[in-house]
């Protein structure tokens, strides 16, 4: 039963044209230009078996020499894709096979065509077959040989095709004629490799033909469709149908010969392909990189994402050899060739240079013919193995070294056949270009202490390399101090260049440098994307794990202002004259010079890991306790205020008065992190200032309304509180105080990414709160038991401002916004009061909350930086 495949059907994926252009189920293909069509097994003969099936399988491209123009070998789940691009597209076919046991039958495949409408996309003039365009620098002569080169599109393969020669006339009476007269039509024109190429070497005839010859004439050509009958277009879209403008002729005569013009093949010089899909059986599939203690991470998934920058052309240079005075291949020569055939058809349009040498041994004549000879047969075989015979040239270069005498005769001697058997060879020489893909970049960071990195290839197989320099599955880590090879795998113990080189580390103060990354190249070689054994699979940048933090601190050694009352003891009161000598102290000096007493702090710490794994810290600052003018003018004010409120004779021992001394601090930090698979700069940027400004104030409301005009301001409240004072002073303390506190607040952080600026987060706010409480306390004096008033009346008033700059991204960019808010005014009553009158006792209570102000809060557009 037979066994292989039997038809190869389309996917369905890239664009076929239907039967109106062609297209024939299972036979015929006609496909839109430009674009890749896939194929795929469509059906086993019966005899395959399921592991027949996992074979790897033969794809080929014949042209309609039968002669394969492209040759692949995949996996049998593999798809196989072909584009056409419109310079072949026309009715020429290609048949497209598969095969499962490596000889193709021409039974299984399908035709194939491209379908694209007909234009002229180029024309030349030369002076020789090939040559450069010569229309704005040489004048022909009548008679002197002129080849035209029209490059087509939707032609390829047509042999009708017709090209006519048009004269250009002159006005004649000032008018133009209607159309310019047909010098000559040129049949049955074809069109080769998407170009037509002719010879004409009659222009005698065109001289025989005008009568009316200027000095110079010009001429051009259209080009008629073999199957429309219409004149081409070009491909400006705007209906052009003149094509190289002009060819100039001169008003002389060179030769007389009048001969037919004849249709060329166009000359080619074969270039290796670029940037092919890659199939080869030599080959990894995955790569995986594990960094210690971390999850594996895939680097490499089936050539997704590779990129081919540079494509370096390689050159090789393969040696046959034969027995003496042979041409015959040798078993190991077949094997050989074979390597090479398939290697030569997988890579298309290189040049194959076939070098025949013979040693010195025999007549030197002979040896002449001999050499060609064998470079003859390396080619048949070539050419039986379906390669274009118009890739290979052929020459025979006789002896190595001879030593004939002049007449010819052969001075050698038998010696030793092995010093002349390398001499007996053919070389076969061809350039291609390997697949060089970029390298991949795998980007971590590391301290001085070694963090090993497992770099793993996942299904690597280099059986099937037929490569000129064959593969193997050893891996190679090369870095200026540490070298390695394995098979399977290999771990690199990654560190960053501080422990290299021992550099001071300000040279890291931004740690993401070239010049400051340590390097280390994993060579992972297949035929598949990573062919070029110099160029490395996989480049591992170390950077250094140091963080730099640089802080700023200003504070204030001393109160703005402060006073205090005659309820403190002990600590309290000692620790209050001390803030009061230097509030006082520090005022008179601010009078004098105009300064305060400041402090200032600046810092720069880097922070990294040592090599036995600690944290090792540098750290560079300077401390300045000195006085700095002009600096605080806007608290010299605030400070005044406060002490003309400490010196009113309202206060009295009764109001203590505190501004605070304000310490605002700025922070920066900079290191690297890795988001997304990329190492790059975080800038994390903090402001504390708390309090920047504070105030308390505490004032024994009651006694100083009763004491200092609560009379005259409420007279009537004014008598019920004398007349309670009255009633109860000697057997009860009473006390209403009023609390006043506030505070001006800068907070805040914002964390930059440098490499991903929109996730940029974070704030810095000012944030103001006023806080009022007011406490009653009625409390019975000793040995009162029979009377009295107890009871605790608290009441909170608060609110808060908040304003600032918020730093953030979205998908526009980053932006920073104001931000502005007021929390509103909401105050809380809670209330507890018993009276007491002998056997009466009576309670009172109450709690509440109300809202005096809403909040309220102003919105900002967002200005992207």
């Amino acid at each position: 039963m037979a066994k292989g495949i039997k038809k190869i059907i389309w996917t369905g994926e890239g664009k076929v044209y239907n039967a109106n252009k062609g297209s024939i189920p299972g036979q015929l293909v006609v496909i839109a230009p430009d674009q890749y069509v896939w194929f795929k097994i469509g059906e086993w003969q019966p005899g395959t078996t399921e592991q027949d099936r996992k074979k790897d399988v033969k794809w080929a491209v014949f042209n309609e020499k039968s002669v394969i123009d492209l040759q692949k070998t995949i996996p049998s789940n593999f798809s196989y894709g072909y584009r056409i691009p419109k310079k072949l597209c026309g009715p020429y076919l290609w048949y497209i096979e598969a095969t499962w046991s490596g000889n193709f039958d021409s039974k299984s495949g399908l035709k194939i065509r491209g379908e694209s409408p007909a234009k002229i996309v180029d024309s030349r003039w030369t002076q020789n077959e090939g040559g450069a365009d010569v229309r704005k620098t040489y004048q022909f002569s009548y008679g002197e040989l002129i080849w035209l080169r029209l490059f087509t599109e939707g032609l390829n393969g047509y042999d009708n095709v017709e090209v006519r020669v048009f004269r250009k006339l002159r006005s004649a009476m000032g008018l133009w004629p209607k159309d310019d007269e047909v010098t000559r039509k040129i049949y049955r024109v074809s069109v080769t490799n998407g170009e037509i190429n002719l010879k004409i070497p009659n222009t005698y005839s065109w001289y025989q033909s005008m009568n009316d010859r200027a000095d110079v004439e010009e001429f051009y050509v259209r080009v008629v469709h073999p199957v429309t009958g219409k004149y081409i277009e070009d491909t400006g879209g705007k209906g052009d149908t003149a094509h190289a403008r002009f060819l100039r002729i001169k008003d002389k005569l060179k030769s007389q010969v009048v001969e037919i013009p004849e249709n060329r093949t166009p000359v080619t010089i074969y270039q290796p392909d670029k940037n092919e899909a890659r199939f080869e059986l030599c080959k990894f599939e995955q790569i995986n990189v594990t960094e210690e203690g971390g999850k594996p991470e895939l680097v490499f998934d089936n050539g997704s994402g590779v990129k081919n920058v540079i494509d370096k052309r390689e050159k090789t240079l393969e040696s046959i050899i034969f027995k003496f005075d042979s041409t015959e291949l040798l078993p190991e020569s077949l094997k050989q060739l074979n390597n090479i055939l398939r290697f030569l058809l997988e890579h298309r349009y290189s040049t194959i240079q076939l070098d025949g040498f013979a040693c010195v041994i025999g007549k030197q004549n002979h040896n002449n013919v001999l050499s060609e000879n064998r470079a003859k047969t390396v080619r048949e075989f070539f050419i039986k193995g379906k390669l274009d015979p118009n890739r290979i040239k052929t020459a025979g270069h006789g002896e190595v070294n001879p030593t004939d005498d002049k007449k010819g005769r052969d001075n050698i001697k038998y010696k030793n056949e092995a010093d002349y058997q390398n001499n007996r060879r053919v070389d076969i020489a061809f350039e291609y270009y390997g697949h060089n893909a970029q390298t991949i970049i795998y980007e971590t960071i590391a301290g001085n202490k070694p963090k090993n990195i497992t770099v793993e290839p996942v299904k690597f197989d280099t059986k099937a390399c037929f490569d000129r320099k064959k593969h193997n599955k050893t891996i190679k880590l090369i870095n200026i101090d540490v070298k390695a090879e394995n098979e399977g795998k290999i771990t690199v113990p990654a560190v960053s260049t501080m422990s290299k080189f021992n550099v001071i580390p300000l040279n890291y103060i931004w740690p993401r440098r070239n010049g400051l990354m340590n390097n280390y190249e994993v060579h992972i070689h297949s035929c598949r994307y990573f062919s070029v054994p110099n160029n490395p699979t996989l480049a591992i940048h170390v950077y250094s794990d140091i963080k730099w933090t640089v802080e700023f601190k200003w504070s204030h050694t001393q109160p703005f202002a402060y006073s205090y009352g005659n309820k403190l003891y002990g600590y309290e009161l000692k620790n209050a004259q001390n803030k009061a000598i230097g509030a006082v102290i520090d005022a008179e000096w601010s009078k004098k010079y105009g300064e305060m007493a400041q402090k200032f702090e600046l810092s720069l710490t880097g922070e990294w890991t040592a090599a036995n794994g600690s944290k090792q810290k540098v750290e560079f600052g300077k401390e300045w306790e000195e006085r700095i003018a002009k600096t605080l003018r806007i608290f010299n004010k605030i400070k005044q205020l406060a002490d003309d409120v400490v010196q009113s004779p309202v206060a009295k021992g009764k109001w203590s008065f505190e501004v605070k001394p304000p310490v605002i601090a700025l922070s920066a930090q900079w290191y690297l992190q890795k988001t997304n698979g990329r190492v790059g700069e975080i800038v994390e940027i903090g402001a504390d200032a708390k309090p920047l400004v504070e105030a308390n104030t505490f004032i024994d409301l009651f006694k100083m309304f009763v004491e200092y005009g609560g009379n005259a301001i409420c007279p009537g409240a004014g008598t019920v509180i004398n007349w309670v004072l009255e009633k109860l002073e000697k057997n009860v303390q009473i006390t209403f105080l009023v609390t006043f506190g506030g505070a001006i607040n800068v907070s805040g952080q914002t964390k930059i990414n440098v490499l991903f600026p929109k996730e940029t987060t974070g704030n810095v706010k000012i944030t103001g709160e006023i806080k009022v409480s007011v406490e009653f306390k009625a409390l019975a004096k000793a040995g009162t038991a029979n009377m009295g008033v107890e009871g605790v009346l608290t009441a909170d008033v608060k609110t808060s401002v908040t304003g600032g700059i918020e730093v953030g991204a979205d998908k526009t960019g980053i932006y920073a916004s104001p931000i502005a808010s007021f929390a509103g005014i909401k105050a809380k009553f809670v209330a507890a009061t018993t009276v007491k009158f002998g056997f009466i006792k009576r309670t009172f209570s109450y709690e509440g909350e109300s809202v005096i102000v809403k909040p309220d809060e102003i919105k900002f557009e967002k200005h992207y930086i």
